[in-house]
Parts: C-alpha cells; structure tokens; sequence
C-alpha cells in the first residue's frame, strides 16, 4: 500500500464511516463526543487516595476514615468519573450490550486519570491485568470487558498486560445482586493466580475494571496478589460508585 494512500486512509474512514455519540447522537471521532465527554464524563471531585471515594477538597493527600479503620490489600485507586447517569448507561452497554466501540472512550478518559495522579502514585504501574471473569459468565457475554478496557490503556500508557494473570476459581453471584454486608464473604477465596504467570515480586500491579462499588472484589484480588510478592497494587477503575 502506498505511504500516501496509508496516511490519508485514517481521515477517508473517518468521513465514510463517523461515529455517531452514544448519548447525543452527534458526529465524531469518539463513541462519546467531546461536549458530551466534558459534561457527563469529567471528574470533578477530591478522591481518598487509597479508595477513590470523594474527600472534603483539603483532604486529598491522605486516606479516608473508612481506609484508615479498615485498610484494604489495595495501595491506591485511581477513577476517572463517578458511576451516576449517564454514564451508568455506558458501563451497562459496555458490559452486557457488546458496545466494544465504548472501551477505547473510556480507556482514554482513564489514561488522563492516570497521568494526572501519576506523582501520587509512587510511579506508573509496571505490569497490568484486568479483573477476570468465570468462565460460564465469559462464555455467555463472549468477552471480558474489563480486558477490552486493559488493552487500550496498557498501549496508551506503554505499559505490558497479561490479560490472564489472574482466574476466578469460584463462580460467585454478581456483587451488583448481593447485599452489600455479604459482598465481601462473597469474594473471599474467588480468585487465584494463573499458572505460568510471570514472577511479581517487588512489582507494582495495576488491576483495570469498569465499575468500582464497595471495592470487595478488588481488596480480595490485591490481597491475592501481594501474597505472591506484589509490593504495591493499584485499581484503575473507568467508574467509581458514590457512597450511599
């Protein structure tokens, strides 16, 4: 293919075949459009460092009561929006609609996330993998979407993944049906490290997921990963639910 033509191809697609917003409907480059993405998808609170629940403006450099009183396996969380309409509706799309088109939006808005927290995160991290899935659950949705998000922001941010790090040994319920005093009961013990899985001692490790709620999952997955040696573990969540 000439180097003329394989320069132009990107801007002929882009006119032959738009993006169409998800939420307004407009023409773009993006599943979401800007003004979109600047209205609905844009981070405006002062986040507990270690949970990523929002803090008083003047409390950002150090944890929450709730990090304090029960410390999680987890070092940091890093979220780029909270999960409230109608962003809620792009996660639920993402997740069960096959809308991959939503993966790479939101790996971008989690990228700037992540440079933005990048000194407070005592350096990017080394390795990346996503929370896993079961296998009748991946079976029945085809795809993890937390791996459809780790893949663009690990080639965003240079940083390797392996996407099977880690396996769900326990098909438990959805934490989104269970009642918030047994989420973490139902986690405890889920998940394991995969064989032949690289050596993570002294690593920093980022785990990548859609939709951060109570933090159960990932507390139970940290926990995992630094008892094979990990020294720090950090969430790289798309969403973060409020507190209720």
């Amino acid at each position: 293919m000439p180097l003329l033509f394989r320069s132009l191809l990107p801007g002929l697609l882009q006119a032959l075949l738009p993006s169409s917003c998800v939420l307004c409907g407009g023409l773009g480059r993006e599943a979401v459009c800007p003004a979109c993405t600047a209205a609905h998808a844009r981070d405006v609170h002062t986040r507990c460092p270690c949970c990523a629940n929002p803090v008083a403006s003047g409390d950002g450099a150090r944890r929450c009561g709730a990090c304090l009183a029960d410390p999680p396996a987890f070092d940091a969380t890093v979220a780029a929006c909270d999960y409230a309409a109608p962003v809620d509706r792009l996660v639920l799309q993402l997740k069960f609609a096959g809308r991959l088109a939503l993966a790479s939006w939101m790996a971008g808005r989690l990228r700037g996330a992540v440079l933005a927290r990048g000194p407070d995160l005592h350096a990017l991290p080394e390795l990346l993998c996503p929370v896993p899935l079961g296998p009748r659950r991946l079976a029945e949705r085809g795809y993890n979407q937390a791996l459809e998000l780790a893949r663009p922001l690990s080639a965003s941010l240079g940083i390797a993944l392996a996407p099977r790090l880690l396996e769900r040994q326990l098909e438990t319920a959805a934490q989104s049906g269970v009642a918030p005093g047994e989420r973490r009961r139902n986690v405890r013990g889920a998940f394991a490290l995969a064989d032949g899985r690289p050596s993570l001692e002294g690593m920093h490790v980022g785990v990548v997921d859609d939709v951060m709620t109570s933090g159960h999952t990932l507390d139970e997955l940290a926990g995992v990963l630094k008892r094979a040696g990990a020294a720090r573990v950090t969430n790289l969540v798309f969403a973060r639910t409020p507190p209720h």
